[in-house]
């Protein structure tokens, strides 16, 4: 399975909570010759030289489904007109130039391929497989980030609320599934909104995770709410509706009376992609 580079990551997560990500309308496949890791990029991703007849080739996906996307249909590259090494891995760029663009992804080869002199080099459809691991991401959003980065698909960057649940989250869940404090109360969604907006707002991405810049605090109940449980970024404000973007099922239980106040310090929410 492939992996989201530091820059996917960063540029997803600004995507929902900041500024709305530009996504290439080709994506590319580079051969490499050690694994790029994370923090690869389009100039730095261990890619077979710049010579021997060696160039990236674009790469195309099927929809995003189960928290993953599939490479769809084979991939060749130029005849070698000299050796390019072993090549171990593969990324995923946004750019057809050797040494330019950002690297959005990237994996190990289900086998290595040694290219020499005469060589074509061909990986299989299937093999180039970019997936979200579970939890804390709802499968909504995966597929969604996911076509958007790989396959040209728009998707709206979303406003977003906070909402309290009573029972634990999955990643399945919406506005309607998940078992959401009930509206009465005087319990409601809180909105935030985008870095330089209205306060509180959500901090700009980095090292993989986005927080929030200032404090979150629900009206204070005007009947008990019972015990909450988990907390899901929304994508509406109305309750038991919208799509459920991300959640986190850790917090401690807050039982919720009359006249509570539930809130969370700066800082407070950590938002990971993986």
């Amino acid at each position: 399975m492939g992996s989201l580079s530091d820059f996917a990551e960063l540029a997803l997560l600004d995507h929902v909570f900041n500024v709305a990500y530009t996504h290439p309308a080709t994506v590319y496949l580079a051969l490499c010759t050690a694994d790029p890791t994370d923090a690869g990029t389009g100039a730095a991703c261990n890619e077979c030289a710049d010579a021997n007849n060696y160039a990236r080739k674009a790469i195309t996906f099927a929809a995003a489904s189960g928290r993953s996307i599939t490479q769809t249909g084979a991939v060749t590259f130029n005849q070698a007109s000299g050796a390019w090494g072993t090549a171990t891995h593969w990324a995923i760029v946004d750019s057809d130039t050797h040494g330019n663009g950002n690297m959005l992804a990237h994996g190990a080869l289900a086998e290595q391929k040694v290219i020499v002199l005469n060589n074509t080099p061909s990986v299989a459809s299937g093999q180039v497989v970019i997936s979200f691991a579970a939890n804390e991401i709802s499968n909504y959003l995966a597929v969604k980030l996911l076509d958007l980065m790989f396959r040209n698909t728009d998707y709206a960057k979303p406003a977003t609320w906070i909402a309290l649940a009573t029972d634990d989250i999955i990643d399945g869940d919406d506005g309607a599934a998940m078992d959401e404090v009930p509206g009465a109360g005087a319990y409601a969604r809180v909105q935030v909104n985008i870095n330089g907006g209205a306060s509180p707002t959500w901090d700009l991405a980095a090292l993989g995770v986005v927080d929030n810049t200032h404090a979150i605090a629900f009206t204070a109940a005007s009947a008990p709410w019972g015990t909450v449980k988990a907390v899901a970024v929304m994508d509406g404000g109305t309750q038991d509706l919208g799509e459920m973007l991300f959640y986190d099922n850790t917090m401690a239980d807050q039982t919720v009376g009359t006249g509570d106040t539930v809130s969370f310090a700066i800082g407070a929410l950590d938002i990971v992609m993986t």
